[in-house]
């Protein structure tokens, strides 16, 4: 990743709504400004168990985003309505910004995985994805890094790679769920996960 005192993106996976509090504690302790995309989770899961699809289910599930981001505020991180370079670590309350400019399509195949990719392309920095899978996978195996656009996993949503490649976005995709993992990445040292670098 960039060097530790240039502002990141980081996406925080739904699946991680039990760790808010110990990745705010690593974002305040790493010293870089951090602006934190919530994840769908839970939230947008209820969307898809309601079984809404296209336009309505896209601003439900953004809306989603929303409320998972109110809870990552709760702990005393700072919201946010626009698309800004962070002041320190914030976290940023996506439906308003996403209503403006309806950058996506209205898909299942976009999920907060590529929302998170359009905010650090609008904020030309690189992306930190963090989930409760250790990276991307094939056959069985951590892919150390992705060449590929096209490739087909499971771990990102259907549209993130395609637009990763085409804006040019450095992105990494690790644990969430590991400490040591977090911090690593945060200073841009080597960290178990897999990269997406289309620049080279």
């Amino acid at each position: 990743m960039t060097p530790s005192a240039e502002p990141l993106v980081v996406k925080v996976g739904g699946s991680l709504f039990d760790r808010v509090a110990s990745l705010l504690e690593i974002f305040l302790e790493a010293g870089r400004p951090v602006l934190i995309v919530p994840g769908g989770g839970m939230f947008a899961d209820l969307v898809r168990d309601l079984g809404v699809s296209g336009t309505p289910a896209h601003w439900m599930a953004v809306a989603g985003m929303e409320q998972f981001g109110w809870y990552i505020a709760s702990h005393g991180v700072q919201p946010i309505s626009f698309v800004t370079p962070p002041e320190g670590v914030e976290v940023l309350l996506p439906y308003s910004a996403l209503r403006e400019t309806d950058p996506l399509p209205h898909t299942w195949d976009v999920t907060s995985d590529t929302v998170a990719a359009w905010v650090a392309q609008r904020l030309k920095t690189d992306l930190l994805l963090l989930k409760s899978v250790d990276g991307i996978q094939r056959r069985g195996r951590i892919l150390p890094a992705v060449q590929d656009p096209s490739l087909a996993c499971d771990e990102v949503d259907p549209l993130f790679l395609p637009f990763v490649f085409e804006h040019g976005l450095r992105a990494l995709v690790i644990n969430g769920r590991h400490d040591d993992r977090v911090r690593h990445a945060l200073r841009g040292e080597s960290v178990l996960g897999t990269l997406i670098d289309p620049r080279f």
